[in-house]
């Protein structure tokens, strides 16, 4: 950051009093200019024993497929969001359930939540950010070129409540070396348990 959103004037990254990180402060205005974690919302839109996935159409990771999610907007709830979401890169009418996983990714200033949810009928189409999209039986999901770690994880974790007949709130950190690892092709990993990947 190099000027003040507010007046316009230089910024200078100092430590504010009664702070203890340092922030953009404005010398002009003193107007402190907080940057905080970004929020992704998704989910994993279910249809019988299906699950949504879409491949996408942007970078990062352009081709591969992911669940429905993106940066929660100002204004909306997490809900809300994850059905947007789900709207713009598909085309799929929701009804959200329950939150079902939660991971941090303090290297990138990142939290993931991903709801279960439940797609109100078949319907579907590729949005403006994907490619492809397509239902997909546990067997027929595209392990190899899945997108990220947090999406194989998910699924992952998604699968194995499902086998057991219950669903579980899931929480894990996600380090740089987590996401390097999953990003390689590599065989389907055995389901995530636990509280990290």
């Amino acid at each position: 950051m190099n000027y003040c959103s507010h007046c316009g004037a230089p910024v200078h990254l100092k430590i504010p009093a009664g702070d203890t990180l340092p922030r953009y402060v404005c010398e002009a205005c003193h107007t402190v200019h907080y940057q905080n974690p970004k929020l992704i919302v998704g989910c994993i839109p279910v249809w019988q024993d299906r699950i949504l996935l879409c491949r996408r159409a942007i970078e990062p990771r352009r081709g591969f497929w992911t669940l429905p999610a993106g940066f929660m907007e100002n204004g909306e709830t997490t809900g809300q969001a994850a059905k947007r979401e789900t709207y713009e890169e598909a085309r799929a009418d929701v009804e959200i359930e329950a939150p079902f996983a939660l991971f941090n990714l303090p290297h990138i200033s990142q939290v993931y939540l991903m709801f279960r949810a439940r797609m109100v009928r078949p319907d579907f189409a590729p949005g403006e950010e994907s490619l492809d999209v397509s239902l997909f039986r546990e067997a027929e999901i595209p392990w190899e070129t899945i997108a990220f770690r947090t999406v194989r994880d998910t699924l992952e974790r998604y699968f194995t409540d499902r086998a057991a007949g219950h669903y579980q709130f899931h929480f894990a950190d996600v380090g740089p070396s987590d996401l390097n690892a999953a990003q390689a092709p590599s065989a389907r990993a055995a389901p995530a348990s636990g509280a990290t990947p």
